[in-house]
């Protein structure tokens, strides 16, 4: 049932622009159905795939969809810089790919210091900083004159994908601290899930946001002018969603008890989740 019910959620979000859109809204409804059967059957057998009352706990919810929207905003970077570099910059795609890989490697370069954050302040207000930094390099993107060429565009994606690792590795922390031993397993793949449900829908959503900025249809053949509003209204509702993000976490921190005090108990930091 919960692969059914993803399948059909993935092939809505995948459906080329055009398409039918009955037959996505079907597939969405599915989804839906799918969902809501799926919880009532876990809710009722001895041995659950995902406990629902699990779900209860604010923290763990809230860190789901926080994720899932990051996720969806990361994936704008990936839809959107392509066009931008090659069509709005005019960059040859080889030099547009190299473009491309600075923010994976910033990722990957930030996560052990993203870590030691964690570990150092919590992971309540390393949250905040990740949040607060991805949707300073959203706004930068979303505000930037196109006249400031690659380093209007390299430098905000420096800082957006440098806050995304922060906001992971923090928001890993938080979920992961304090799951007993059975039911990390289970924990560590909704993180994982959500994460990937963000990316589909950020490949679906952030898309059809980027053309409708650009003008409409044959995105392919717009005009720099036209690539760079795609842009700019792409990253202004990114960073809505990462103001929505910030707000969900903190209603997720106030129903559980104050954990912004890194844990030193014996004098040892508690393991960051580093994603």
């Amino acid at each position: 049932m919960l692969a059914t019910t993803l399948g059909a959620y993935a092939l809505a979000m995948t459906f080329e622009r055009g398409g039918s859109g009955a037959l996505r809204l079907t597939l969405l409804a599915a989804a839906l159905v799918g969902a809501t059967l799926f919880a009532l059957v876990e809710s009722r057998v001895s041995a659950p795939l995902i406990p629902v009352a699990m779900l209860r706990d604010r923290t763990l919810s809230a860190g789901l969809v926080a994720s899932a929207i990051v996720s969806t905003v990361i994936m704008s970077t990936l839809v959107v810089g392509p066009f931008h570099l090659t069509r709005g910059l005019g960059l040859p795609a080889a030099l547009a790919g190299v473009m491309l890989s600075i923010g994976p490697v910033v990722v990957a370069l930030s996560g052990v210091p993203a870590g030691r954050l964690a570990d150092r302040f919590g992971t309540r207000r390393t949250s905040v900083a990740g949040l607060g930094a991805m949707a300073t390099g959203s706004l930068a993107l979303a505000l930037l004159p196109v006249s400031l060429g690659v380093a209007g565009y390299v430098l905000p994606i420096v800082v957006l994908t440098a806050g995304y690792a922060v906001f992971q590795t923090a928001n890993n922390t938080a979920v992961m601290s304090g799951v007993d031993a059975d039911r990390r397993g289970t924990i560590s793949g909704l993180l994982n899930l959500s994460r990937n449900l963000g990316l589909i829908t950020g490949a679906s959503l952030m898309g059809a946001v980027f053309a409708f900025g650009a003008g409409g249809d044959g995105i392919t053949r717009a005009s720099a002018g036209a690539v760079a509003r795609g842009m700019h209204t792409t990253f202004a509702v990114a960073a809505g969603l990462l103001v929505s993000a910030l707000a969900i976490s903190r209603a997720g921190w106030a129903a559980t008890h104050d954990s912004s005090t890194p844990r030193t108990e014996g004098g040892t930091p508690h393991t960051s989740h580093r994603s």
